[in-house]
């Protein structure tokens, strides 16, 4: 039966939420007639606005879910439901409005039988997470329509963000350089030392005397992002914990370059057209996370990258001159305008 109106449901980070932007797309390319709603994460319900493929997006929770939804058969507005993870409310709410639901295996043996499709989770790092959320539309016949990550910035947010960067930019300041420099508090194994990024960003300085660097990131990285600020003075504009994602997306559309860790707005990042450096973690290393299908992008590994590299390693093994011979390549084949 081909579906005339599917749900996504996918609560989780950021990142999670952007890596299943290609499955969507996947199931709207599969069905263009449908029309897609997504649940998601109400503090991260936002990065999916806007995009081409899905008619409405909306918040849900685990523990909202079990009070929604208690129309009955004659109820179910949804023919298809896909959903992510691994909360049984969630699974149980798209039971209840959607007519064949597609998970992967619960912990529930009574809410298994009820899937009309049901995935074997695959593995841990068992392959990139992009193609780990292709495997549900994959159950379902579809195939993938590309491994690019998805985000859209409207016409009001792109005046929106002209018009910030002329009020708090120097005149002419080029190349405009986005920093992420941490990740959240629970990933932190992933945060490359502030003080490997203030001699990085003071020799993109040396070289390029105009450039503006954009400090990103939330208010949980407070003292360190102040700290670069600090470092770099008038040559930067601290944004990290005073902007919504909106607004991070929209700044982040407008750089020449962007040098950030693993976590959600590198992800973001990741949908644009723009040089992009991004540092990775052994653990969790750019083959199984990393931008797929991006024309400038320079990932820099952790030397011990690999199955058996633990938490443990620290992120100071990556030199800055590594990461400065990745910023230095970016710019060289992709100069500032």
């Amino acid at each position: 039966m081909t579906p005339k109106s599917i749900l996504v449901i996918n609560v989780s980070r950021i990142g999670d939420t952007l890596l299943a932007t290609p499955a969507i797309r996947a199931l709207a390319a599969a069905w263009p007639e449908a029309a897609i709603d997504v649940l998601a994460h109400p503090g991260r319900m936002e990065v999916l606005q806007h995009l081409p493929f899905i008619r409405h997006v909306a918040a849900i929770s685990k523990k909202s879910a079990p009070f929604r939804g208690w129309g009955g058969l004659l109820a179910r507005p949804y023919d298809l439901a896909v959903v992510y993870g691994y909360d049984e409310a969630l699974v149980a709410y798209a039971l209840r409005v959607a007519k064949r639901v597609a998970a992967f295996r619960q912990s529930s043996a009574r809410i298994n039988s009820r899937l009309a499709v049901m995935v074997e989770p695959p593995p841990f790092q068992s392959d990139h997470s992009v193609r780990l959320a292709l495997a549900l539309p994959a159950a379902l016949g579809v195939k993938p329509a590309g491994l690019r990550l998805s985000y859209a910035v409207t016409a009001a947010e792109r005046t929106w963000a002209a018009a910030t960067l002329a009020r708090d930019l120097p005149l002419g300041a080029a190349p405009v350089v986005g920093l992420q420099v941490a990740s959240f508090p629970t990933k932190a194994y992933r945060d490359w030392p502030i003080e490997s990024f203030m001699e990085l960003c003071e020799r993109i300085r040396r070289d390029w005397p105009r450039a503006h660097f954009l400090i990103f990131g939330g208010s949980e990285e407070q003292p360190r992002t102040e700290a670069l600020k600090a470092r770099l003075g008038p040559a930067a504009t601290l944004y990290a914990g005073r902007l919504s994602l909106r607004q991070t997306g929209a700044l982040m559309s407008r750089l020449d370059i962007f040098i950030g860790v693993d976590t959600g707005p590198t992800h973001l990042m990741s949908a644009f057209d723009i040089p992009l450096v991004g540092l990775y973690h052994g653990f969790s290393r750019s083959e199984l996370i990393a931008p797929l299908e991006h024309p400038c992008f320079y990932p820099v590994d952790h030397p011990l990258a690999g199955p058996e590299c633990s938490t443990e390693a620290s992120m100071a093994d990556i030199s800055v001159d590594r990461v400065w011979a990745a910023v230095q390549q970016a710019l060289k084949e992709h100069p500032a305008q």
